[in-house]
């Protein structure tokens, strides 16, 4: 039988029914991390999906009742038995597949690439205006409004004006550059690549559509929970609030932004922090979900 049907199905409901489930939902915002690991994960299942449907169009009609066994096979793979020259159909029911998840990776590497170019040029720019300070381990930039963010990546920076600096009490601005340390620890820019790159293959599609903004939202959260290790809510919300106007060069994480009353309240709101038995489940669910496809083009027993 062929699973191409099956698994177009899956990704029918992994594209559009599943996020719109995931932004109605409060849990993510209450374990962003967790929240964020579910998009990836749809995101992979769904190019998995995607990939594998393509190869069960195109693989031959023998080898279509076998699943993944059967591209495997087409492909001269899991078998020691002489096989002939590979047909033109042959050949589609790999690259194809292969296709999908080239087309994936390379949007996410030249997103890197490109975002990476533009921050080399701002750190040098910093470099000319701006001056380092060993006391606060950033940059402090001549800017009349206050304003905080960071260049990921190779020679990360962060920076903050020296307005904020002067706004700023000392408790506060060590929580709006914890923030930012979150960011460069966590290597929140090659999450943000992943879902751009999924984005440019999928422009139409409601899963990357989402997936994009949200994982955005949830990287600033992310980001705030690491501050508040260390820092009161109060401290940081003030901060946040005496920085929402300030914005971030392209290819930068800033502290405030439109995300700022969003993420106020949610700091200064009740923490309800999802049950334990509910975030083992979910992550059990992230692990599993890219693996559906394969079940379904190679179902168990084969």
């Amino acid at each position: 039988m062929n699973a191409a049907p099956a698994l177009l199905g899956y990704a029918a409901l992994v594209g559009v029914a599943v996020p719109r489930l995931m932004t109605r939902s409060v849990w993510p915002h209450r374990a962003p991390g967790l929240g964020a690991a579910v998009w990836l994960a749809l995101s992979l299942s769904f190019t998995i999906a995607v990939a594998l449907a393509a190869s069960q169009l195109a693989a031959p009609t023998e080898h279509l009742h076998l699943g993944l066994l059967g591209l495997l096979h087409a492909c001269g793979l899991g078998t020691t038995a002489p096989r002939p020259d590979p047909t033109t159909v042959d050949l589609l029911a790999l690259t194809m597949p292969l296709a999908v998840v080239t087309a994936f990776v390379a949007a996410s590497l030249f997103h890197l690439a490109r975002t990476g170019l533009i921050r080399a040029r701002h750190r040098d720019r910093l470099d000319k205006v701006g001056a380092r300070c060993d006391r606060l381990r950033a940059t402090v930039l001549p800017h009349s409004t206050p304003a905080a963010y960071c260049l990921p990546g190779f020679r990360s920076r962060i920076v903050v004006s020296d307005a904020a600096v002067r706004l700023l009490t000392e408790e506060q601005l060590s929580a709006v550059l914890e923030h930012e340390r979150a960011h460069v620890a966590g290597r929140h820019h090659l999450l943000l690549a992943a879902t751009h790159g999924f984005a440019t293959v999928f422009p139409w599609l409601p899963l990357a559509r989402r997936a994009r903004e949200q994982m955005a939202v949830l990287l600033e959260m992310i980001a705030d929970d690491r501050a508040l290790r260390r820092h009161d809510r109060e401290v940081l919300a003030t901060a946040m609030y005496e920085m929402a106007a300030g914005r971030a060069p392209k290819g930068a994480f800033a502290a405030g932004g439109s995300t700022a009353l969003l993420r106020m309240k949610r700091i200064l709101g009740p923490r309800r922090t999802p049950h334990p038995a509910f975030r083992g489940s979910v992550a059990s669910a992230v692990l599993a979900v890219p693996l559906l496809p394969l079940l379904v083009a190679c179902p168990p027993g084969l």
